[in-house]
């Protein structure tokens, strides 16, 4: 193509951070600019960001309804080729299907809805508007989770029997959602976070890694939820025993309550052959473990790691050495998704290493997952099917 894709944005306005994060993911490769956005639902505040980011008044809406309208006017070429939707989790499936609906391609946060009945809708209407659609789970734009990810296609490990997967924080041990903290009032609500806390907003990352390795599914949950600071209105720590469809077993724990924590994300995969761990905080290291031998320690970039699996190779920017990690790995999911969008742009053959980023398919199972937690919880901790 012989000239960028154009982005638009919903949400992401003054002090959001995860919006700031996808603007400077998107543009990392340079097939991406943002050229519009309702940032915020404060028409004074959109119209700030859209000034902090160079964007014309013109195209810096008060709210996403306009923006369609006003996007749409707009030649194909020049109107937005997608947009990304980053508000508070009540916002998503509404400003999701609004703009596929209205012939637009769309990335969106996760959790993808606020329960499964959304979930399920949207997926219909994805299939429907024949538009791209994806969703942010970055963690799975990691090199080496990718290269977990094709051991375990190929066979390495053997048959997996036991999967452990861990997402501790620290941050809200106190009330700061009643102390003006942003970032803490939202996830802490259930009327825009949804019917989980901890579980819907890190939790989920959690379910989709171990998911997205094992390439396997969880069959049945039971779990325990616990709200610790007092007066909080959603869980801050909860615990889950996992069933997975070939008969594995899993632990899944997050919480925001882990005092010391702070995005400790690690996964464990047991195979009858061999074991794999990786950490998000030293997240260009896979650690490999065999019968009787030496740990096997693979590093990023190295050629090794591409001759393995291509889809690290492809998602490998920088020499080994030099790190790379959480813009990057967001980067590689927008940098595959642009990819996708273009080569449909163009009437091109997409390419299959392209396919890889998180799709409407791994938003369902989030919410499958939110609301199998929250049943088993209520229950008492009982079995539940996912």
């Amino acid at each position: 193509m012989k000239r960028k894709l154009k982005m638009g944005m919903v949400g992401g306005g003054p002090g959001a951070f995860i919006g700031e994060v996808h603007r400077r993911a998107a543009r990392l490769d340079g097939k991406i600019d943002i050229v519009a956005g309702a940032f915020d639902i404060n028409p004074e505040k959109s119209m700030q960001m859209g000034r902090e980011l160079c964007i014309s008044p013109a195209r810096t809406y008060s709210d996403y309804k306009t923006m369609i309208q006003e996007e749409k006017k707009l030649p194909v070429g020049e109107r937005v080729d997608f947009v990304s939707v980053t508000t508070p989790n009540n916002w998503h499936y509404p400003i999701a299907a609004a703009f596929l609906e209205a012939g637009f391609n769309v990335m969106c946060e996760k959790p993808m809805t606020m329960d499964v009945k959304e979930a399920k809708s949207l997926e219909k209407i994805v299939k429907k508007s024949g538009k791209v659609f994806g969703l942010m789970h970055n963690y799975t734009g990691y090199p080496m989770v990718k290269l977990a990810r094709d051991m375990v296609k190929q066979g390495d490990l053997g048959k997996i029997i036991k999967i452990v997967v861990q997402y501790p924080q620290g941050w809200l041990i106190k009330p700061i959602e009643r102390e003006g903290s942003q970032q803490a009032s939202w996830r802490t609500d259930p009327k825009q976070s949804g019917a989980a806390g901890c579980m819907g907003d890190i939790g989920t990352h959690a379910e989709n890694l171990a998911e997205y390795i094992s390439g396997l599914k969880v069959k049945e949950i039971c779990a325990d939820l616990t709200t610790f600071v007092q007066g909080r209105r959603l869980e801050d720590d909860g615990n889950c025993l996992l069933r997975f469809d070939n008969g594995a077993r899993g632990v899944l724990h997050a919480s925001q309550v882990s005092i010391g924590e702070e995005n400790n994300l690690a996964i464990w995969v047991y195979g009858m052959e061999k074991s794999l761990e990786w950490h998000q905080e030293n997240p260009n290291y896979l650690s490999v473990n065999v019968i009787n031998g030496p740990t096997q320690i693979w590093k990023r970039g190295n050629a090794y790691v591409g001759e393995k699996s291509k889809a690290a190779a492809r998602n490998s920017r920088l020499p080994f050495g030099h790190p790379e990690a959480f813009f990057e790995a967001f980067a590689n999911n927008y940098s595959n998704f642009a990819d996708v969008i273009i080569a449909k742009l163009e009437g091109a053959k997409v390419d299959p290493l392209a396919l890889d980023f998180p799709g409407v398919e791994a938003g369902l199972r989030g919410m499958q997952f939110i609301e199998a937690v929250v049943k088993s919880a209520k229950l008492g901790a009982k079995w539940v099917k996912m």
